[in-house]
């Protein structure tokens, strides 16, 4: 380099993932600057993540404020909204299917009760 010349920064790669239905995932690579935040991310983006009323960000699976800094190779995610909560919907599963037909109850001792 000559004197006087400065080495551009290096930029970011930065992968932005949505997933508006079970089984269908939209993904894309975006390059910005070090120092960029989520939300630069998500504008970056474009069309990708212009719909996410009503969606949380987050990044490698921690929902995040969208004032983070990104680092080299982060991997961006928009979460939709849980129709059931999980312990909701175990619970309603277990109780379809009964304490003897489940996990790790489904073979226990002859005449032992559910749990042990």
């Amino acid at each position: 380099m000559a004197d006087g010349e400065c080495a551009a920064p290096a930029l970011m790669q930065i992968t932005v993932v949505l997933s508006r239905a079970p089984r269908q995932v939209s993904e894309c690579t975006v390059q910005l600057p070090p120092g960029s935040t989520l939300a630069d991310a998500l504008q970056a983006a474009g069309p990708l993540a212009a719909q996410r009323e009503g969606m949380v960000c987050g990044i490698w699976g921690r929902v995040l404020p969208e004032t983070t800094v990104l680092k080299d190779q982060d991997r961006v995610e928009l979460y939709r909204e849980l129709k059931v909560d999980p312990k909701v919907a175990r619970r309603e599963r277990f109780a379809r299917q009964g304490a003897r037909a489940t996990g790790l109850f489904a073979r226990q001792r002859p005449g032992g009760k559910s749990g042990y």
